[in-house]
């Protein structure tokens, strides 16, 4: 990603690389709205959006969160992504639809007025939601908005989606490649709740590519485990999580490894996009883990790292703390029965090694050094509507015991991650 100096230049930069694949229409339009939970006061905008195939499409692929309290609008496209064609995705932000009184029957009120409008079958359209959760949908508003959203459909560029499922979000987020006569475009919102066991808050990825469900499947998937799954901004994984993916086939496909790369690329781009855009980050930080028992094990033990509150709030105060670091990984490998012998392992930062057989490497001058690293690779907290720069806080972590390695991505803690959340809905 390329430092941007203002917002303007990177839209620009997003809108050069977002074209609808062949095949894809979309649209996206707004209005006010009072959920039953809310005060008659506090009228709030949402926005909704579409993407419609010009025809029923046979390969789709969904990822869905594993929290045992989802949203209806998980429950209802896992449902429907079992049947044999989907043409339509229909996504709000502001209200989340978990847990609400009606939620199942709202969201399909919902999606039967999109499908009445656009003549297509209901049950091809699949619903997204994210915001509060708790609050029921608006749904005699949303379904008033549907004419509109419907002429307002157009084959151009996808970016006005990426913008409309934003809702604490500091920026788009939207990454695209070119394969053959072909493309695969994606977007993603989140800024918080993030840590699932797969895919993000809200994740979608459209292609004119023509790729087998099955293929396209199992691409998913594995893109999910190596990106989404391996990022965190604060632990908590969502009720509404979902990746999806629709093939419009109207190109032919390249190899699968090519596909298999192409999937990769865009998964971890976005995954840290969402760690960079993240609640308050003031710090990314990516923590490598080699030479462990096993690849899962390394994961754990890289996110042990990034998820603790000691660690994060160092980073975030620009002060190598490298004791609490240690102290992460010990405390993580006792409570999951990980091999960790500290008489092998070693610890850099910024490739200068703090730790090695078990003791510490630290001197005044590396102290300040690593400070200073750390201040440099600082972003602001505020919500600038764009990405400062791609830098991040590099942590390797060499276990000593085996071949295998991961790499996490996280965020710092700040003081405007605590605010965020405390002013949320009050």
């Amino acid at each position: 990603m390329a430092q941007f100096s203002n917002k303007r230049e990177y839209l620009e930069s997003l809108e050069r690389r977002a074209a609808l694949p062949a095949g894809f229409r979309s649209a996206v339009t707004e209005l006010e709205f009072i959920a039953p939970e809310m005060r008659p006061e506090d009228a709030m905008s949402m926005r909704l959006a579409t993407v419609v195939a010009d025809e029923p499409l046979s390969s789709h692929a969904g990822v869905f969160t594993r929290n045992r309290f989802p949203g209806a609008p998980v429950v209802i496209a896992r449902e429907r992504l079992r049947g044999s064609r989907v043409q339509a995705l229909l996504m709000n932000n502001k209200v989340a639809n978990v847990g609400a009184p009606n939620g199942t029957a709202d969201a399909e009120a919902v999606l039967a007025a999109l499908a009445r409008h656009l003549g297509i079958a209901p049950e091809s359209v699949l619903p997204a939601s994210t915001g509060v959760i708790g609050w029921s949908l608006p749904v005699r508003e949303m379904t008033e908005a549907v004419p509109a959203l419907c002429e307002r459909l157009q084959q151009g560029s996808l970016l006005p989606v990426a913008e409309a499922i934003m809702t604490t979000d500091a920026f788009a987020k939207l990454r695209s490649v070119e394969l053959g006569d072909g493309r695969i475009v994606a977007i993603a919102k989140g800024a918080g709740m993030i840590e699932p066991n797969m895919a993000t808050m809200l994740a979608f990825f459209f292609t004119d590519l023509a790729i087998p469900r099955s293929t396209l499947q199992a691409l998913l998937e594995e893109t999910c485990d190596l990106s989404f799954n391996r990022i965190s901004v604060d632990g908590d994984q969502s009720t509404s999580d979902m990746a999806l993916m629709m093939a419009s086939g109207r190109h032919a496909a390249p190899s699968e490894s090519e596909l298999r790369a192409a999937m990769i690329e865009l998964g971890q781009g976005l995954a840290e996009d969402i760690v960079r855009n993240g609640e308050g980050t003031g710090h990314v930080i990516r923590v490598s883990v080699e030479q462990a028992r096993d690849e899962s094990e390394a994961v754990i033990l890289g996110k042990s790292v990034i998820n603790s509150p000691l660690v994060k709030a160092a980073i975030y105060g620009n002060d190598p703390n490298v004791g609490r670091i240690v102290a992460a990984l010990g405390d993580c490998a006792g409570s999951h029965d990980i091999e960790l012998d500290p008489g092998r392992l070693s610890v850099f930062i910024a490739g200068e090694q703090v730790l090695a057989g078990g003791r510490f490497r630290l001197d005044a001058a590396k102290e300040r050094r690593l400070s200073e690293y750390l201040e440099r690779n600082a972003q602001s907290t505020q919500a600038l509507g764009y990405p400062e720069h791609d830098r991040r806080v590099e942590i390797t972590v060499s276990c000593g015991v085996g071949a295998f390695h991961a790499e996490v991505l996280g965020s710092d803690l700040s003081y405007d991650y605590v605010r965020e959340n405390a002013d949320y809905r009050s």
